[in-house]
């Protein structure tokens, strides 16, 4: 089985950790994702970081070796449903954080009206009621195949799975009630 390898930061910290608009832009997306802490934010900057610099520097190869590599990162990014289909690489260094936060598991399952707040959306993932397809996810950062997002339900053995649930109730009933045909709230809900 072999030694087992130190485990590595998967993450790069801000350069200038204590400016005001960094620590408030961080807070505000650790609310916004219902992050558990700022290394998950970091983590997936840091995994930015990596695409964009990627792209970087792909502009400046020849061109024989530039278009494997970018047909390649283009792919990838748009299997991942972070870039849309006719995307370029100069779209990959427009990306932004809130781009690569939105393919989370955690953010897709409250999107798609699974639960009512990102933190239960949160709660539900790491216990184990959501399964993409057959397999249960566990992990809230997971990013979310735009292939998969489709298969995203309550795993058969979760009591989320019956309809009658009582969680799936007020769902379903702020759903409907809560929001107007635009889907922005009204004046009363604020």
């Amino acid at each position: 089985m072999g030694d087992p390898k130190k485990q590595r930061k998967k993450y790069d910290t801000p350069r200038f950790p204590w400016r005001t608009d960094i620590l408030q832009e961080e807070l505000k997306l650790l609310g916004q994702y219902g992050l558990r802490n700022k290394h998950e934010l970091w983590r997936h900057e840091t995994m930015l970081s990596n695409f964009r610099g990627i792209a970087r520097s792909l502009i400046g190869e020849p061109s024989e070796v530039r278009k494997r590599k970018e047909d390649e990162i283009l792919a990838r990014l748009k299997k991942l449903g972070v870039l849309s289909e006719t995307a370029v690489l100069d779209n990959v260094l427009d990306l932004t954080i809130e781009g690569i936060l939105e393919r989370r598991l955690q953010t897709i399952v409250f999107r798609k009206g699974l639960t009512k707040t990102i933190h239960q959306a949160r709660q539900l993932i790491t216990h184990g009621h959501i399964a993409i397809g057959k397999k249960r996810i566990t992990v809230p950062s997971y990013i979310v195949a735009k292939a998969e997002e489709g298969q995203m339900t309550y795993t058969p053995q979760s009591p989320f799975a019956i309809p009658s649930h009582p969680l799936r109730q007020t769902i379903s009933a702020v759903a409907t009630t809560e929001r107007t045909p635009g889907g922005a709230r009204t004046e009363e809900e604020r």
